[in-house]
């Protein structure tokens, strides 16, 4: 059935059957000490029996027979001082089979012996002695059949049976209440606002308030209520970034395309005789390069993936040269010093283009932090083959990242690390390299610098 599927149903069936098993641990003593109680009933009916022998008089055996048969025993027999005296007496039909003495019979014993006599359906024969009621002598012991004995304590145990399970339903059910109103009822509201919350994440309204009074609960709501708020806040950053993205390569785009035809007018006016044009036209036809280049970084970050690279072998000195010496150019007059420390003869194998563009952003953001301080700097490329991979580490002597920056290093957008930059150089950077199945960290940073290390895997894949 459904019910028992659920938390409530399976809890009540749990409470019933542990109750039962309690009623079942206290049924298996008490029905022991049943049998003791009926056989020191029967002994003391058989105790009073036989005082009509006290009267001196010879019993009439029809008397003699009544008083055994309510006794519910064949005979009596007293023992006074030393003497065993047969007080009562009838014929007994078979043998007797067994002997309990009650007098020396422990807790354990009784329960082993009321467990044989419900597992044993025969009538037999026993012998059963006891103390005398009242001091009526040392003891007293008596014949009799154990039918009516089994059958009572059958009887008794349908009781303690039926009762238990009364007990049970009833324990259970009031269990049962109390958790679901306490503990079943808070879950399937947790589990209702998590489902609420599926079918909309951006709706806010949303979000679970939590109101339970359980502990557990109660911290279970708060930690539900912080992860929907930080994932609520998530998708519509990731949804305004999605949006910015794609306006930003429509804006690129079309851009791109006015400030071609202005880069090519600009080359123009490079060749005029004009003293004042020549002294303008090449800081302008450096700001159109920039602002195409930042154009292409945009479109080429908005595509939905970088291409594979395209593995081959060249020398990484050459490359790294060509690098800083079109940043050297970049950097006009600006009082910064560019250079490499690559070992002679390193060659390395990668994408060769790719490569290029992650320098070149590493080293132009470099160039830009240290020329906006006004002061002297350095750019340096250092590298080394080690075993397994390439290390190559681009060190700056600028003022270091502020802590905005260092948050958002690789993140599109918002990891700028000058005024005015769009935060796209090293999010690009990063996803070049690990297409190569390499990383981009960051090593150190501070007032004497930042130092950026690239690593690329010696076992790089093919494209």
């Amino acid at each position: 059935m459904k019910f028992f599927r659920t938390l409530s149903g399976r809890f009540l069936v749990l409470t019933t059957l542990f109750v039962m098993l309690a009623e079942v641990l206290i049924f298996v003593p008490s029905v022991a000490r049943f049998r003791e109680s009926f056989l020191l009933l029967r002994l003391e009916r058989a105790q009073i029996a036989s005082l009509a022998l006290l009267t001196g008089e010879m019993l009439d055996p029809a008397l003699e027979a009544e008083l055994l048969r309510n006794a519910g025993v064949y005979n009596v027999v007293l023992h006074r001082d030393t003497t065993r005296q047969l007080a009562l007496s009838s014929p007994v039909p078979w043998p007797v089979q067994k002997t309990f003495d009650l007098r020396v019979t422990g807790g354990a014993e009784l329960i082993r012996d009321a467990l044989i006599r419900l597992a044993t359906p025969q009538n037999e024969m026993i012998r059963v002695m006891g103390l005398p009621v009242r001091e009526g002598g040392i003891a007293i012991e008596v014949t009799m059949e154990t039918a009516d004995l089994r059958r009572a304590m059958l009887e008794y145990g349908r009781n303690i049976f039926f009762l238990s399970l009364v007990i049970s339903l009833i324990s259970a059910g009031m269990l049962f209440l109390v958790a679901r109103s306490s503990i079943v009822r808070p879950i399937q509201r947790v589990v209702g606002a998590m489902q609420s919350y599926a079918a909309a994440p951006e709706d806010a309204r949303r979000i679970i308030a939590p109101a339970s009074n359980v502990t557990e609960l109660r911290e279970a709501e708060d930690a539900l209520k912080s992860m929907q708020r930080e994932l609520t806040h998530a998708l519509k950053q990731k949804e305004r970034l999605a949006q910015l993205g794609a306006a930003v390569a429509k804006i690129s785009h079309d851009l791109r395309n006015i400030l071609t035809v202005a880069q090519l007018m600009a080359d123009r006016m490079e060749q005029s005789a004009d003293p004042a044009v020549q002294r303008t036209a090449p800081k302008l036809v450096g700001s159109i390069t920039r602002a195409v280049n930042l154009c292409e970084g945009a479109l080429a970050f908005g595509k939905a993936e970088e291409p594979a690279p395209k593995l081959n072998r060249f020398a990484l000195g050459d490359l790294a040269r060509d690098v800083l010496d079109g940043e050297r150019l970049a950097a006009g007059e600006k009082p910064i010093r560019f250079s490499e420390t690559v070992p002679d003869g390193m060659v390395m194998r990668a994408d060769a283009e790719q490569l290029h563009r992650v320098l070149s952003n590493l080293v132009r953001n470099a160039r830009q932090v240290i020329a906006a301080t006004g002061r002297q700097g350095a750019v340096v490329i250092e590298a080394r083959e080690e075993e397994e991979d390439w290390a190559i580490i681009v060190t700056d002597t600028g003022p270091g990242l502020p802590e905005k920056a260092r948050e958002h290093l690789f993140t599109p957008f918002q990891g700028g690390v000058r005024k005015g930059g769009a935060g796209l150089g090293l999010a690009i950077a990063q996803e070049l390299v690990r297409g190569h199945g390499g990383s981009l960290k960051l090593l150190d940073t501070g007032a004497r610098g930042t130092r950026f290390i690239i690593r690329l895997p010696k076992g790089g894949r093919e494209a």
